[in-house]
């Protein structure tokens, strides 16, 4: 039963990812040059990066990948939610830390019931 909610998870934040750089790819088509190019392409990574992070963090035993929310600012994930313990937490945090991509972690808003 675990396995099965773990698999639609990982295969729901693929989803959620790709639905992403689809709208991306269409709003970059129409302004390919300057500043808002590049904040596209930094959008896009930051999706990509949301999206590692969610489905690593559904594969990471001892972490209920539902409880937590997870945002992706210019490289920096913000993970939020409550999880049943301190080791739940430490885990989340350094399974986020381990996406390419990822400059920090901030997980001042991950809490123990």
């Amino acid at each position: 039963m675990k396995t099965s909610t773990t698999i639609v998870s990982v295969f729901l934040a693929l989803a959620v990812g790709a639905g992403s750089f689809a709208g991306l790819a269409q709003a970059q088509s129409t302004q390919p040059t300057g500043e808002h190019s590049a904040n596209l392409a930094q959008a896009g990574g930051d999706a990509w990066i949301t999206t590692k992070v969610k489905a690593e963090l559904a594969t990471t035993k001892g972490v209920s990948s539902t409880e937590i929310s997870v945002n992706t600012v210019d490289g920096v994930v913000t993970l939020t939610g409550v999880l049943p313990t301190e080791l739940a937490v430490k885990k989340a945090i350094a399974a986020a830390g381990s996406i390419k991509g990822v400059k920090s972690v901030d997980a001042s808003g991950l809490k123990v019931k």
